[in-house]
Formats: structure tokens, sequence, C-alpha cells
């Protein structure tokens, strides 16, 4: 078969590797990074990344569930495997079989994971996760002592971290975040000692780049190794490089009349004479129905503005203004071309949302190209 898509996703490992040599230098040689890479890999895939980032010297991975987890190991990634949203008993012979490190929040987990692996003899690394202000996933601070005593009895597990999560490291507002860091700090010191130590990790991309205190023994970045700043506030702080960019193909340009409308309810209608070009593009590769007269577009260097509402498969751009437009051209809907770029970030703008799902969309979507 020699057919393939018009839209294509690019993936540029060697800039997610710059990413991660950043990152490393901002927070240092003795910090541990545990690269996230659930959700196949925000969009820009799991395996690959993860491969690229383990070949300069990653050794922890952070993955949503379990199968995620086998699919690492099953490509030959080493190193810790961290499960977010735990396991159930039906996995817990893939947790002990492929060494994975699940997270516990559920004291009924705790106690069938421990039961387990001493069946098997064999010992399971986990991550209590507390919730010091998330709102989420994590048990409350009065009861951790209560997991940690059921962790440090069973022979069948290990602390293999601490952990917790911010949810505001990315706004203005940063008072809390230093409040939360501070009781997380404090519930540390009642785990710790002499005797028991393990790796402290609560800080998120934000985290990681906008203040040292945040840090501490491992730093679990996602959007940053993807070249994606979190928020305004972390601009400047790190350079990081796009690692993906969205690419289609005119497939048909014509001229119009003024007064024509375009595509479903006719809710654009030129004002002057035109021509447009036809993208094989639309919602059901991720360019949203939301982006509809609000996008814009790369062609031949220069911006193209999108026109008349996005379709399932087809979506209208006005190059009127650029000369020498052809079925064949070369169009970016994310990336650069020539001196003009279209970021993560502005289409997040104009679909009303963020650009983790923008990468998300795009990349989960289409084709991926690895260079």
């Amino acid at each position: 078969m020699t057919s393939s898509p018009r839209n294509q996703v690019e993936i540029n490992l060697n800039a997610l590797q710059e990413n991660c040599r950043a990152i490393q230098k901002r927070v240092g040689s003795d910090t541990k990074i545990l690269a996230v890479v659930k959700s196949d890999g925000y969009g820009h895939g799991m395996i690959p990344s993860a491969q690229a980032l383990s070949e300069i010297g990653v050794n922890a991975f952070g993955v949503g569930e379990v199968h995620e987890a086998v699919s690492l190991r099953e490509a030959g990634v080493k190193g810790d495997i961290v499960i977010f949203l735990g396991a159930r008993e039906t996995e817990y012979e893939e947790v002990v079989h492929f060494g994975l490190q699940p997270v516990i929040f559920d004291v009924r987990q705790l106690e069938t994971l421990a039961s387990f692996a001493g069946s098997k003899e064999a010992q399971v690394g986990v991550h209590l996760k507390v919730d010091t202000g998330m709102g989420r996933l994590g048990v409350m601070p009065a009861e951790l002592e209560k997991y940690a005593a059921v962790i440090r009895k069973e022979k069948g597990l290990f602390f293999a971290g601490l952990m917790s999560h911010f949810p505001c490291a990315d706004s203005a507002e940063f008072t809390s975040t230093r409040e939360q860091n501070e009781l997380f700090g404090k519930l540390s010191a009642q785990m710790t000692g002499a005797d028991q130590r393990f790796p402290l990790h609560i800080a998120n991309s934000a985290a990681v780049i906008r203040s040292s205190d945040l840090h501490w023994d491992m730093v679990r970045p996602g959007l940053s190794l993807y070249g994606c700043y979190p928020s305004e506030e972390c601009l400047d702080l790190v350079d990081l490089k796009p690692v993906m960019s969205f690419t289609t193909e005119v497939i048909q340009v014509k001229d119009v009349p003024a007064g024509f409308g375009i595509s479903y309810g006719h809710t654009f209608v030129t004002s002057r004479p035109s021509r447009l070009a036809l993208l094989p593009v639309g919602y059901n590769d991720g360019f949203l129905r939301s982006l509809s007269n609000r996008a814009h577009v790369l062609v031949h260097g220069k911006r193209a503005e999108q026109r008349g509402r996005v379709c399932m498969n087809v979506t209208v751009v006005d190059v009127t203004d650029i000369p020498g437009v052809q079925a064949g051209d070369e169009v970016v809907l994310m990336g650069s071309q020539g001196e003009e770029e279209i970021t993560a970030d502005e289409i997040a703008g104009w679909m009303g949302t963020i650009n983790y799902e923008v990468l998300c969309l795009f990349g989960n979507l289409n084709q991926r190209v690895y260079l």
C-alpha cells in the first residue's frame, strides 16, 4: 500500500531531548526527572518519546494505566515506571512481572496488592499520594501515617516515593502553591528519617520552571518536555522548543464572486471576489468546529484565514492575497513556515481550551512521522 494520509503530524525527537536537557539544567543534576508520557505522550507517541528520553539518561516514566506501562516494558524501556491511576487486582500479575510502581490512594488496594506480592515472594514499589490541596486523587493528610504503617509492615511492599500535585502552580497567584509545598514538606518529614528514605515529588512543569524550592528529589515534567509552557508566568524562564507540528495540503483552489456563502450555514459570506483553498482537514482530525472563522493557517509562508464552518473532513481558507497557491501546496496548521509560526497556544485560544488539549487532539488523531 503506497497511499498515505494528507494530514501529517511531525514529531521532532531532537527537540524533545533538548527540552529535557533544559529542564535537567533548571532543576540541577541531583534532582531526578520522572518524564510524564501518559496519554500516548500527550499525543507525541508514548513509546518513541520514552525511547528518545531513555537515550539521554532518563530512567523514570509516568503513565496513567497499567496497559501503558506494559507497552513501555515490551518496547524495551527500562527504569522505573510509575502508574498514576494505580492498578486493579486483575493487573497485579503484570505489576509484579514487569516491575511496575503503582500510585496508592486507596487502603483496600494497598492491602490486596501487599497480599498478592507476598504470595509471589515479590516486592512492589509503591508511591503513596497525599492530597495536599489538589482535591483529586490522594489520601488526606490525617490518613497518611495509617497508610505508611501498612507499607512498612508488609514484606511485599516498599516505599518508592511520596507524592502530591499542585493545582495552581501555573497561576499568577503563587502563595497557595508555596503553602501547599510547605504542607508537603511537613508531611514528608513525618514519614522520612535516617532509616527511611525515598524520593519526594510534587512538581509539575509549572512548578519545575518557576521555583527551585518546589523540586525536592524528583520532578514530573510533562507539557514542558513537549515544548509548550504551562502559562505566561513560565515564559522566558527556560528555553523550550516545540516538538510537534501539523501539516496538510491544498486539494483545490477556486475563485468565487462577492456575496458567496461558504460551508454549512453560510456563516461567512465573501465581501469581495475571493480565491479559496480547500484543505482535507476537519474536526475528525482534531481541527475542531470551534475554530470556524477564527483560525489561521500558513501557506507559502503567509497567514491565510479560515472561512466558514469547519467540516468533518474539509475546511476552507482565503488565499486571495497569497499569489500562486495551487493544489498540492503544503499548508501548516501548527508550526513554522518561512518566518511565520502558529503555536499550540494560539490554536488553544481560538478553540477556547488549553495547549495540552491541542497536542492530544492533533497527535492522537493523525499519522505521526518522527524526525
